[in-house]
């Protein structure tokens, strides 16, 4: 028997993504890393069976594929999803992505290319990849696995991968198209950009930790929603879907530590 007051932070942080995609409706769920993957399949299960999905190949399914799962074990497919049709619902705006950046400021504005200067970086890492065209096409969703000014940085991030609500970086006469940001999952809290001119704000805390706690490890100023709550810890049901389409515990592995998701009360 699965007991609900027995669950990781990863576990706890997945179960707060997936809410993400709860009211979207009918659109195409992508959760780009291992937790985000997890999570989307659990919305489709738990909250909102309207979702697509993919097998990451060229199909689409109704049930999500778990991590780790051998060709021959993978449920069967609904439809040819090939990326013709995977773009169809990118540029019309009916998907909703959840990515893993490396740094995040307070226009929204995340970057996954590289730390430092561009033209000779201390750290090289994703290139921009598909984030200009997602940011500006439909809704995204991020989520990080460490809540330091490192991640939450002053200022600007240090090469602007996908669009935020910063009008500094378009051409003179360009209209900033209407960029769409959903939910901020970090170890610490849930955050969105839903405050006055788009400012962040924290959603709800995690069990134990306070808000002068993310505030002090954030580079930038936050606001507090009108309804801050403490995140809601994983059902018995939630850890059960989670443990059957992550069966190899990957998830063990992408929080440092693999912390328990209620903290420990200091002596």
């Amino acid at each position: 028997m699965i007991h609900a007051e027995t669950f990781t932070l990863a576990e706890l942080m997945i179960t707060a993504a997936a809410r993400a995609w709860a009211e979207d409706g009918e659109v195409m769920a992508n959760g780009i890393g291992t937790l985000p993957r997890i999570a989307a399949g659990l919305a489709r299960l738990r909250l909102n069976d309207r979702l697509l999905l993919s097998d990451g190949e060229a199909f689409a399914v109704e049930e999500p594929v778990p991590l780790g799962c051998a060709p021959e074990d993978r449920p069967g497919h609904s439809g040819w999803f090939p990326y013709g049709r995977v773009f169809e619902c990118l540029w019309s705006g009916r998907r909703h992505a959840m990515v893993t950046p490396v740094q995040i400021d307070r226009f929204a504005q995340a970057n996954i290319s590289c730390l430092g200067d561009f033209q000779k970086p201390k750290v090289q890492m994703l290139g921009v990849r598909g984030f200009p065209g997602n940011s500006i096409n439909h809704r995204n969703s991020m989520l990080v696995t460490s809540h330091d000014r490192r991640t939450f940085v002053p200022g600007e991030v240090d090469v602007v991968c996908s669009a935020g609500f910063n009008d500094r970086l378009w051409p003179e006469g360009a209209r900033r198209p209407d960029i769409r940001i959903g939910l901020v999952i970090t170890p610490l809290c849930v955050m969105d950009f839903g405050g006055p001119d788009h400012a962040p704000r924290v959603r709800s805390l995690h069990p134990g930790v306070s808000f002068d706690e993310v505030a002090a490890n954030t580079g930038f100023e936050l606001l507090r929603a009108p309804d801050l709550h403490e995140t809601a810890t994983p059902t018995a049901e939630d850890l059960a879907v989670i443990r059957q389409l992550d069966p190899h515990d990957l998830r063990a592995s992408a929080v440092k530590g693999n912390p328990a998701g209620i903290r420990e009360k200091a002596a």
